[in-house]
């Protein structure tokens, strides 16, 4: 039998403890239960937001979820989905505010969260790019090209036209492993050789190229391979 959350004594309710103690004393389910609000019959908010959780492999999991795949869950609309997809805006747009007001290489750690919030959790290979200004602050982000399940085509001449539409100075491409190794392949070796060479023929400098997880990141300049 589900146990409703307003049956629950005050202090152990999520609002109420959010408020007591802090949202660091909740645990994941009764977070996604406040973005919740409601559960359904015989699933309390908590109970839903844990189910949630376990069908789509964690936090990371159930914000990169599909929409197809969230509203086929019973319980969960468009309203329910539209939040949860705000909140993993809203995280992704915290992370780039220090790489607008810095240089993107004093916070290389909001860089690196960034990129894996955005891409680390696509079922596809998705190739992003961003744009910097001569400071090396972010001007733009953008994803270019998705692919299949283990391979995207990358187009130097496409990149090289938005570095230019933007005024860029510098650019940092990335792109997601869903296998979830950040080994570079070999064509990753390739594809970084050809965008450097064109972005150079512009004296737009390629800084990095980040192969993203949900949870790591492998960067070619850290390397020494670019």
């Amino acid at each position: 039998m589900s146990t409703r959350i307003a049956d629950l004594p005050p202090a152990a309710r999520p609002r109420e403890k959010l408020l007591q103690r802090g949202p660091q004393s909740l645990a994941d389910a009764e977070l996604v239960a406040l973005l919740l609000r409601s559960g359904v019959r015989g699933c309390s908010a908590v109970q839903l937001g844990q189910l949630l959780l376990d069908t789509f492999g964690g936090l990371h999991g159930l914000l990169h979820a599909p929409a197809a795949r969230l509203r086929a869950v019973r319980g969960l609309g468009t309203a329910k989905y539209a939040e949860l997809a705000a909140v993993l805006e809203l995280a992704r747009r915290a992370l780039a505010e220090p790489m607008r007001e810095r240089q993107v290489f004093d916070t290389p750690e909001a860089v690196s969260d960034y990129l894996r919030l955005w891409l680390g959790g696509s079922p596809v290979e998705v190739f992003a790019a961003l744009l910097l200004d001569h400071r090396h602050r972010l001007l733009h982000a953008q994803q270019l090209w998705r692919g299949t399940l283990s391979h995207t085509a990358v187009y130097p001449r496409e990149l090289v036209k938005l570095a230019l539409a933007h005024d860029a100075a510098a650019v940092i491409v990335a792109h997601n492993h869903p296998s979830g190794s950040t080994q570079p392949s070999s064509s990753d070796h390739q594809v970084t050789a050809r965008l450097k060479a064109a972005l150079g023929l512009l004296d737009i400098t390629l800084l990095d190229h980040l192969v993203v997880t949900r949870e790591q990141s492998f960067s070619f300049a850290r390397e020494g391979l670019l």
